[in-house]
């Protein structure tokens, strides 16, 4: 599936407004544009899909039902970020440029020639390079043995995997789908995440799980879930979400080394976002949040790709005066508590956005953390948008209204702040 990157006029009547220009791209955040250049992303050709609904005059719907939706206007032209570096500046820089479905494969193609015991299981994985190509060439490179196509049969690979880690390989799981891994939940739960401390500790799991999820442009209901929360719940298991080749790559690295079974969300809809990485290695931390943009008003919690959605909302509400520190939380389990504590501790108010589910989300496991670990500190109620509690509808305009919008960010910011 390829996307189709499309410049339009401002008056088309719905188109999204989100640029992926690499030119704006930068190592810990993406800056938007809104006003009249708008970015139209498609799976198909021939049918376009919107990332929200935007009127031609620059509004935005914002609400919780269809009718009770009130347009708001997006301010342009904000700028979100306490610093602006040049065009001239970011081409200067050293590194390389790459979509982070390479960076995910240079992280993989680095750990497969630096220990030979690195493998990868998977439908599609080996000659035809994934789903999403994040295996492309590797079985040229290494083998059917090392990167190996499997029959459609999602509990029996994973299984085999698990098996493969207790005897000293490191593979990794691809699942074409994260909904397809719930074929797997018994062999992930139940075998994955328990040897470690069934056998007492005789045994080590070094398993990598990986794959898209989250809300497509209208793939349906059993192609658009959010199954972090399901998968949070599995005791003895690693818990982190990627959302900019930077920390993907750096994620992926950490993942494969860990000695521990670690699930690695990649969302399908930042496969084709372009940034600037080193060109020496680097690995990030899986316990470790990343500090987007420092504020003092107000703390928002996020990952994956609601981190644009919320730095998107963030130009708006540094237009209106406000200076929220926005944090992409990544470690999904076990949560940094010490980068979200000083956080808090700081700005005495918490928003947490996610696209998880609200009943027995993310969101919900986190709110209650803060408030074990930090409610002396607050000054009013931790807020929570998720998405909505239904199956993702196929029709685009209702996959729209599930999902968090930036409108939405905005008026749970201010309502916070009075």
């Amino acid at each position: 599936m390829a996307v189709v990157f499309q410049a339009t006029g401002a008056a088309t009547a719905l188109s999204s407004t989100i640029i992926f220009d690499s030119k704006r791209i930068q190592s810990s955040h993406l800056r938007f544009l809104l006003g009249s250049v708008h970015f139209v992303v498609s799976f198909r050709s021939q049918r376009k899909k919107i990332c929200c609904a935007v009127r031609s005059d620059g509004r935005l719907y914002s609400g919780s039902s269809p009718r009770g939706r009130k347009a708001e206007p997006l301010i342009a032209n904000a700028v979100a970020t306490k610093a602006e570096s040049s065009t001239a500046s970011a081409a200067s820089k050293p590194g390389h440029e790459l979509l982070l479905y390479e960076a995910l494969r240079e992280g993989l193609d680095e750990e497969m020639e630096r220990d030979a015991t690195v493998c990868v299981i998977g439908e599609d994985v080996g000659h035809y390079g994934g789903s999403y190509k994040v295996t492309r060439g590797l079985a040229d490179k290494y083998g059917d043995l090392r990167v190996l196509d499997t029959p459609i049969a999602e509990n029996s690979f994973t299984g085999m995997a698990v098996g493969a880690a207790m005897t000293g390989l490191r593979p990794i799981v691809e699942g074409m789908n994260m909904g397809f891994l719930l074929l797997a939940f018994n062999q992930i739960s139940n075998n994955c995440g328990m040897l470690h401390y069934t056998s007492g500790g005789q045994f080590k799991i070094p398993v990598v799980i990986r794959g898209p999820g989250g809300v497509g442009r209208q793939l349906g209901a059993e192609h658009s879930q959010r199954l972090e929360s399901y998968f949070q719940s599995i005791p003895g298991i690693q818990l982190v979400a990627c959302s900019t080749p930077y920390n993907a790559k750096g994620l992926m690295k950490a993942a494969i080394r860990s000695e521990n079974p670690v699930i690695l969300f990649e969302h399908v809809l930042l496969y084709n976002l372009k940034e600037r990485i080193p060109d020496e290695e680097y690995v990030c931390n899986l316990e470790e949040a990343e500090m987007v943009r420092p504020g003092e008003h107000v703390t928002i919690l996020t990952y994956s790709r609601m981190r644009y959605h919320v730095m998107q909302a963030a130009k708006t509400l540094v237009n209106k005066g406000y200076d929220p520190e926005v944090i992409d939380i990544r470690s999904l389990k076990p949560f940094d508590l010490y980068t979200i504590g000083n956080s808090v501790k700081k700005t005495h108010r918490v928003l947490i956005v996610e696209e998880c589910m609200r009943t027995g989300g993310i969101g919900a496991s986190l709110t209650a953390a803060i408030n074990e670990n930090f409610n002396d500190y607050l000054d009013a109620p931790i807020v929570c948008l998720s998405s909505q509690d239904v199956p993702t509808p196929y029709a685009g305009t209702l996959e729209e209204w599930t999902v968090v919008q930036p409108p939405q960010i905005v008026a749970a910011v201010e309502q916070l702040c009075r």
